[in-house]
């Protein structure tokens, strides 16, 4: 029992949220490109696969990111007690457990058709190498941002077998989003990021954090906007975006305190919500 809550704690499983901002996209991806007229068993099929993989690989990323993080974490107050950070499970421990959980994501993909498979291996450099990032760039977010919504192309060519420019538009703005939301969620360390020598878009932004996150959200609007109109989604589309633009705008960037890590925590949670609002959004504004 004492190993199977080290290895909850070690994949994060009691925190939803990593693996929700990686499913979001992939369910996005997935019902913009969906012909609802035709059977749903293959739909719901491809969302339990989309979830299960989303679980699978932010389980094993997590694993990656603490591997890599493992000194940092030790001088970081809300990453010291983490498994690997306190040593209560060894690293090699931590990479078998990361190859049977890629192992396990390896045989969901093989469910998808040839070029999505293609795609989702093509990406595996991107994700476990993101955490060298914030070595090295103050825009590891963006890196994260490319990673996360990676799977709104595969959503897309799930269904299509092939990719033309509305999943990219998404996927180009969810890149802001990412850049939004886990610039608010680097603000809970910045000060310890900045003690050992750590980047992040939280402390290239500290000094003008409310305009830049005003930026990214724009760019994420508008994508989602202009997504609507190139697939022809109902008005209720837009009347529901407007509610998660608003969400971003009067609720996340308004409310946010940088200087409250509780505070910056719940905002970033808040976005598991727009990503519903977003999803609820496609699907009522593909009803003709």
């Amino acid at each position: 029992m004492k190993q199977l809550n080290l290895f909850i704690e070690l994949t994060r499983l009691k925190k939803p949220i990593g693996f929700m901002l990686l499913f979001w996209p992939c369910v996005w991806g997935l019902t913009i490109a969906y012909n609802f007229k035709y059977d749903l068993e293959i739909y719901f099929f491809y969302l339990l696969l989309f979830f299960l993989g989303s679980v699978l690989m932010r389980s094993a990323g997590c694993i990656v990111n603490d591997i890599f993080d493992k000194e940092f974490d030790q001088k970081v107050s809300r990453t010291k007690n983490r498994p690997l950070a306190s040593e209560k499970i060894s690293i090699k421990l931590a990479i078998f457990y990361s190859c049977v959980l890629c192992l396990i994501a390896l045989l969901v993909l093989l469910n998808f058709n040839s070029l999505t498979i293609i795609l989702a291996l093509g990406s595996m450099p991107l994700a476990f190498t993101y955490p060298l990032m914030k070595r090295f760039t103050y825009w590891p977010q963006l890196f994260l941002g490319i990673t996360f919504n990676y799977g709104l192309i595969l959503g897309w060519t799930a269904i299509h077998g092939q990719i033309n420019l509305v999943p990219f538009i998404l996927y180009f703005g969810a890149i802001f989003w990412t850049l939004g939301y886990d610039t608010i969620y680097g603000f809970q360390d910045i000060k310890d990021d900045e003690i050992i020598g750590l980047k992040s878009t939280s402390i290239k932004f500290k000094n003008k954090p409310y305009l830049i996150l005003k930026v990214f959200y724009l760019f994420f609007s508008i994508s989602l906007i202009l997504t609507g109109i190139m697939t022809n989604l109902n008005i209720y589309y837009f009347l529901l975006i407007f509610i998660a633009i608003s969400q971003m705008f009067l609720f996340q960037i308004r409310k946010v305190n940088i200087d409250d890590a509780n505070n910056c925590l719940n905002i970033f949670k808040s976005n598991n919500f727009l990503g519903l609002i977003i999803f609820l959004a496609i699907i009522i504004g593909k009803i003709q």
